[in-house]
């Protein structure tokens, strides 16, 4: 056992620890992201992110209408899990050069547990790779293709995300 990958299962376990903490009871808006960050430190759901927390500054602000900080940022989490947001990613681990089709099936059967009223896929990789799945096994997803909020997509990001909401 390397220790790479020892880093890797804390890693991943210190993300679920944190997605579960906020996750809604019922989920009415579920988000599907392409993969959790690289970086041990960075994660839509870690409360003590430094730098390049851009997907979650802009879903905070596309839902909630406020600017998260880092020191709001706890209490943000908490508002999204009270109004019943919850983000998944495709691939459960960050990504590794696997082709994302692969776990679209692993997705759809999560997906169907959440039970979400509605779906968002976020990024174009995470639209071309799950839409018709998940529209074939009858789930509430937007057809809107959200980029994500990077790499000066921020104001594309901002308009279909909004669009996406009010579908």
């Amino acid at each position: 056992m390397t220790t790479g990958g020892s880093e890797q299962r804390r890693a991943w376990a210190r993300r679920n620890q944190a997605a579960r903490r906020f996750k809604p009871d019922q989920v009415r808006l579920l988000l599907v992201a392409e993969a959790p960050p690289a970086a041990l430190n960075r994660y839509f759901y870690f409360s003590d992110v430094a730098k390049h927390d851009s997907l979650f500054r802009y879903v905070a602000r596309g839902i909630l209408k406020t600017e998260p900080t880092r020191a709001n940022k706890p209490e943000l989490l908490a508002s999204l899990r009270d109004r019943g947001v919850f983000l998944i990613d495709l691939k459960p681990d960050p990504l590794d050069g696997s082709q994302l089709r692969d776990y679209v099936p692993d997705l759809v059967r999560r997906v169907r547990h959440l039970a979400p009223s509605k779906i968002i896929l976020i990024k174009a990789t995470v639209h071309d790779s799950a839409l018709s799945a998940l529209l074939w096994a009858g789930q509430p997803v937007s057809q809107e293709r959200v980029p994500f909020p990077g790499s000066g997509q921020q104001r594309r990001f901002e308009e279909t995300f909004a669009r996406a909401l009010r579908d």
